[in-house]
């Protein structure tokens, strides 16, 4: 079986055994690493090395680590319960909350979040990007290139925010 093939079916066994709930499913975390997909109402712990219920209880880390998992997936109102059990101001978890607004329709509150996480961490590349990506939804293409200016400023022109940023402002023009 040539190499294609052989990936091909492996690819069709990996799914089967994932629909079955053979093996957890996991869904790309922009951090580069696998994060699981959990059951609605849990996130994955690093302590427990599994799918637990979002709660107070659970450290920071993992109630941000789950909630930016599930705004990556989609599940935006997991993601703003998860990541509204936060206990600091913490910049990443600001920002997933702005992402989650801004994804489920409500940018102008998608926008200030991104503002509060700024507050907390200015040189946020991530962060000004999804806030020039807000300003494009607005209409605000002027806002949106001031933004891309910051995101050059810190990173250059070849980093994913730049490029993620400047395409978005590209395809309104």
């Amino acid at each position: 079986m040539d190499h294609s093939l052989r990936a091909k079916a492996h690819a069709g066994a990996l799914a089967a055994l994932f629909s079955l709930g053979a093996i957890p499913a996991f869904a790309a975390d922009t951090g580069g690493q696998a994060a699981p997909t959990c059951a609605k109402g849990e996130v994955w712990s690093e302590k427990a090395k599994k799918c637990v219920k979002a709660s107070s209880e659970l450290p920071d880390s993992d109630l941000i680590q789950g909630g930016r998992a599930l705004a990556k997936a989609g599940r935006y109102d997991e993601a703003l319960d998860a990541l509204s059990l936060v206990r600091g101001r913490d910049a990443v978890a600001l920002t997933y909350v702005g992402y989650s607004l801004r994804k489920s329709g409500r940018v102008d509150e998608g926008i200030a979040a991104y503002h509060q996480a700024l507050a907390v961490d200015p040189n946020n590349a991530q962060t000004r990007e999804y806030l020039g990506e807000g300003y494009v939804a607005t209409g605000r293409i002027d806002l949106a290139q001031a933004e891309l200016v910051k995101v050059e400023a810190i990173c250059g022109t070849g980093c994913e925010p730049y490029l993620e940023l400047a395409e978005a402002i590209s395809a309104v023009r």
